[in-house]
């Protein structure tokens, strides 16, 4: 038998022998229930797209960046051929946890809107000294910028990449811990826990922890630290007092245009706080962008949009029972809502740059929707409500309704894993994070359906993540 065959034969032999549940999942198919095609775009187990308001993409659009448990990975979407960019230092095997986390792993924060960059963070294992990097996209060059203060920790990069922000706890209370969590950080250590737990997991305890944090009222100070030279003799390095609080300050992020702005939240249960605030970095205009109005209404998960000019968030009015993503655009003062269903409401929402499109993440029915047929990542399709002579005023909230369309059955999905949609910049496929095929992955559907796919290529989206993942642990849904 030629050598070849023989290969051949030993290939399908082992992979007939081994079961579903150890092979790689697929590359591609084609949803049954919903006639788009989905793709599998990373290759390492355990690999997740960033969260869902984190910019990922290059400023040339090229490129996009995800993390795995081996490191910081980039995707070309033209090719969709991935490589790692920055590895994980090897863990020596007398290795020390600090809070469960691996000091030595870098830690990705988010993709450069001037350059094609991935900042990130590393601490020294030794000396505990965390460093912010920055690494080439396309040569791989990486530059130390700065080495950070003790107990600092920073989030997000501004517009023109010269400042970052970050919170610490101050005095006494620096190392009080909260569950599994630590009371500022975003999960980025790229750790992985379990088979089912990809970087965006959902700790059980998570409820437990945000009432206890919340309720400690810890001195806590927002700050920006400089990281490139500034044009008034600011050195890298440089802290400013943002603001003191007691308050839990959280989910710092940039606005991606405007270098001086900075968005953040009041964190804890959606009913115990005003969550969504706006600050510039000069420490003026400290601003609330949603007061609310009505007893048990919540407001959160807020983003940016893309050209800046716009905070969205998910709406409603009151808890769990009417939805809304609604939009705050800050040169006009004019507040959007899209109207949507129990079934349509998802955990996170995104959006086009010309907002033609939006896109949801689903959620089953533990989340605060309890929506009995939630799991399926959305597309929407914005209507504005008009009326032909009726009052209106430009305070008024300006409504509109989605008009939703199922991309894939998510009903496989286990949802402490939040998907975290995004658009690709040319808005051709919805990028997504799942475990249904057990170990978590980056995948993406196109926004277009197949045109006469293959028939065999035409599956049940949940019966074929069965065959690789034959037991799902149940989700009980996350606290908002």
């Amino acid at each position: 038998m030629p050598k070849l065959m023989r290969f051949a034969v030993s290939a399908l032999a082992l992979a007939i022998a081994l079961p579903l549940a150890a092979q790689t999942p697929p590359t591609t198919w084609v949803d049954q229930d919903t006639g788009h095609r989905v793709w599998r775009l990373s290759n390492e187990p355990n690999s997740g797209a960033f969260y869902f308001n984190v910019n990922a993409y290059t400023p040339d659009e090229k490129q996009m960046v995800y993390t795995a448990p081996d490191g910081i990975h980039v995707l070309d979407l033209a090719t969709r051929k991935t490589r790692l960019l920055v590895p994980n230092p090897p863990r020596p095997a007398n290795e020390t946890n600090h809070r469960g986390f691996w000091l030595g792993n870098v830690h990705a924060l988010v993709v450069g809107h001037k350059t094609n960059s991935i900042f990130f963070t590393k601490t020294d294992p030794t000396t505990r000294v965390t460093s912010v990097y920055k690494a080439n996209t396309n040569t791989g060059e990486v530059r130390k910028l700065i080495d950070l203060p003790a107990h600092m920790n920073i989030v997000s990069v501004n517009a023109d990449e010269t400042l970052a922000a970050g919170t610490y706890i101050e005095g006494d209370h620096q190392n009080q811990e909260y569950g599994s969590n630590l009371p500022n950080a975003r999960k980025t250590d790229n750790r992985v826990a379990s088979a089912s737990q990809g970087p965006h997991y959902q700790p059980q305890s998570k409820g437990e922890m945000m009432e206890r944090r919340l309720a400690a009222h810890l001195p806590l100070v927002l700050f920006t630290i400089r990281l490139e030279p500034g044009p008034n003799g600011e050195k890298p390095g440089d802290v400013k007092i943002l603001l003191h609080s007691t308050d839990w300050v959280n989910h710092l992020l940039f606005s991606p245009t405007d270098p001086d702005l900075l968005m953040y939240c009041h964190e804890g249960p959606w009913q115990k706080v005003d969550r969504i605030w706006m600050i510039h970095t000069d420490g003026t205009h400290n601003t609330l962008i949603h007061k609310r109005t009505m007893y048990m209404e919540i407001a959160g998960h807020e983003f940016w949009g893309l050209d800046g000019k716009t905070i969205w968030y998910d709406w409603q009015y009151p808890k769990g029972e009417d939805f809304f993503l609604a939009g705050y655009n800050l040169e006009t003062g004019r507040r959007t809502a899209y109207h949507m269903q129990r079934n349509e409401w998802s955990i996170h929402f995104n959006l086009t740059r010309d907002l033609d499109l939006f896109c949801g993440d689903g959620g089953d029915p533990g989340q605060v929707a309890k929506a009995p047929d939630g799991e399926w990542l959305e597309l929407f399709h914005p209507r504005m409500i008009t009326g032909q002579g009726a009052i209106n005023d430009p305070a008024f909230w300006q409504p509109g309704v989605f008009q939703a369309e199922h991309l894939v059955n998510m009903s496989h999905h286990n949802y402490r894993e939040e998907p975290n949609v995004r658009f690709t910049p040319d808005k051709s496929m919805v990028i997504f994070t799942s475990n249904m095929f057990g170990p978590s992955y980056v995948f993406g559907v196109e926004v277009k359906k197949a045109v006469n796919p293959p028939a065999a290529d035409v599956q049940s989206t949940p019966e074929l993540a069965t065959k690789y993942n034959p037991t799902m642990p149940t989700p009980t849904g996350t606290p908002r």
